[in-house]
């Protein structure tokens, strides 16, 4: 499994698309620190890059990537080589290298201009969400055998999670207002991986007190050890359960 691993992330680190994405972060990182002297508010305009922006480029890039190397999966198949072992090197490849991308891109200047409590946990976050949507592209490609249909079926999924969830959620929200809602709304939170990540963010970013009596249930529940470890290991769940579940139908899927 480590020699295909090493192979799959060394041929994508030289991607040209690869190489613009770190340049990217790295110039929007840099750019909003020269044009704020606020850390605060940098970290709280680069969440909407790591909410918005990278999970649409991790699930692409990951969906697509999957096909292209279809004839290379096809030819390890080929040789006496476990289907499990294939799958995992192809898919930590991916999730290394969009992983290693945005450190590098958003951390080097993070490290220039001073390391904080909301940049460590904005660094955290970006790259749980960058595996979580790695995990959905790859569920999605194993889903058909059609790369259209499959680049679809992780739009969809990105267009749920980061802007219909939230349509649905106020809905609930505003439905059920005369109700107490705080804990119903945690576990509904708990079901989308962007909402869970910006909330952990903007509860760094103290900007919480702006929620009212939402938002002291968030931080009091959030802010605490036993809130941290609940975030991440929901996150961590984000990322293992389509993972399983994409293996499991990899290695039962007809090539």
């Amino acid at each position: 499994m480590g020699r295909i691993l090493k192979y799959v992330f060394y041929d994508l680190l030289k991607t040209r698309f690869l190489l613009f994405y770190t340049l990217f972060l790295f110039v929007s990182t840099f750019a909003m620190f020269q044009l704020d002297s606020d850390p605060n508010k940098v970290i709280l305009s680069l969440m909407s890059i790591v909410l918005m922006v990278m999970p649409l480029i991790s699930i692409v890039f990951a969906t697509i990537h999957f096909y292209n190397s279809y004839e290379f999966i096809e030819l390890m198949l080929a040789q006496p080589i476990d289907r499990k072992v294939v799958f995992l090197s192809e898919y930590l490849g991916v999730a290394l290298s969009l992983s290693s991308a945005f450190l590098l891109g958003t951390g080097i200047p993070i490290l220039f201009y001073g390391v904080s409590d909301s940049a460590v946990m904005l660094l955290v976050v970006g790259t749980l969400l960058t595996i979580v949507f790695v995990s959905l592209a790859f569920l999605s490609s194993v889903l058909t055998r059609d790369k259209a249909k499959a680049i679809g079926i992780a739009l969809l999924f990105w267009f749920y999670f980061s802007l219909i969830y939230d349509g649905l959620l106020l809905w609930v929200i505003y439905t059920f207002s005369d109700y107490p809602l705080e804990k119903v709304t945690l576990a509904l939170v708990s079901l989308n991986p962007v909402d869970l990540g910006r909330i952990m963010m903007l509860l760094t970013l103290d900007v919480s007190a702006l929620m009212g009596y939402t938002g002291a249930f968030y931080r009091a529940f959030f802010g605490s050890y036993a809130g941290l470890v609940f975030s991440v290991g929901i996150l961590l769940l984000w990322i293992f359960v389509p993972t399983y579940f994409s293996i499991r139908i990899f290695s039962r899927k007809d090539l």
